[in-house]
């Protein structure tokens, strides 16, 4: 027997209380592989049967919608739960098309039976992004899985890019972010991918590169005169040389207001430091609400 075992006996009910939260976690920890779910994660991601061959990018969105219910004031909504496995949550207009996600996500979940789809989700995300050339995320793990659709956040709480400067700070600002914070995460979630007609109504990509992470969206977005689209669908803005790149109404906010405009130059200029505030930013939106977690 070792000695920091006697000592923890010898400490009685209280050290044997001690002894049994420390061996609960670590049994808690050990019962889910996670260099198998990013290996798992790693196999999927170049998908032939998905309409943009590479679903990296949707699973940045999954774990981006999620997250971005969170409201700090109620402390409800966020990662935790994994709520949008439940149709009041599913059927919120922002999240049309994340079935998707959700479903190539199956097949990992039920080989890997002890994570939790909470988990699942947030760690596919951290997989995708540096798999595409974007930061390291150091993960932590503990969600825990909604066994009941109340338990869903209402709906209505992601961002709507038909709105402008003060929708923004009016979204970020109930998570708890300053603009800093928001630059960042925008920035970062249109780096990639590409905008879907039969989803959020907008349609095409931010950048020439939407499978690489990095600061194009800041580039395009000074670099590029920007015009109003020609089309029977919602204002979205076009590149004026190529007409093959867009940008939403809130995305020009992030170069017309001030603040946010400082912010952006800087990641404009600055690739690495935007890839670092990107890390944080989104390590902090993909943990609101969820408490105990712990470190991978």
């Amino acid at each position: 027997m070792s000695r920091a075992f006697q000592l923890l006996g010898a400490a009685g009910v209280g050290g044997g209380l001690y002894w049994y939260f420390v061996m609960s976690k670590a049994s808690q920890k050990s019962s889910v592989n996670f260099d198998k779910v990013k290996t798992d994660v790693e196999n999927i991601l170049w998908n032939k049967s998905y309409e943009d061959q590479h679903i990296g990018p949707l699973l940045v969105r999954l774990a981006w919608h999620a997250s971005g219910t969170y409201d700090k004031a109620s402390n409800t909504g966020g990662s935790n739960g994994a709520t949008m496995r439940f149709k009041k949550e599913a059927g919120d207009g922002a999240n049309a098309g994340l079935n998707h996600a959700r479903d190539f996500l199956e097949p990992i979940k039920k080989n890997n039976p002890g994570i939790s789809y909470a988990d699942l989700w947030i760690y596919a995300s951290y997989v995708a992004i540096e798999n595409m050339g974007g930061p390291h995320i150091p993960f932590s793990f503990g969600r825990k899985d909604a066994v009941e659709e109340k338990e869903c956040p209402p709906n209505g709480r992601l961002p709507d890019a038909s709105q402008g400067r003060k929708h923004i700070r009016d979204v970020f600002n109930r998570m708890g972010f300053n603009d800093q914070e928001m630059v960042a995460l925008i920035g970062g979630g249109h780096a990639l991918g590409r905008c879907h007609p039969t989803r959020s109504g907008y349609d095409g990509p931010w950048t020439f590169n939407p499978l690489g992470f990095g600061n194009l969206f800041f580039v395009e977005l000074f670099k590029e005169e920007w015009v109003v689209k020609d089309w029977s669908g919602p204002k979205q803005f076009v590149d004026k040389q190529t007409g093959k790149l867009m940008m939403l109404p809130t995305d020009l906010e992030l170069r017309d207001d001030p603040e946010f405009k400082k912010w952006s130059l800087k990641y404009k200029d600055d690739e690495k430091q935007f890839n670092k505030d990107f890390a944080t930013s989104f390590k902090k939106l993909t943990e609101l609400g969820c408490n105990g977690l712990q470190k991978l």
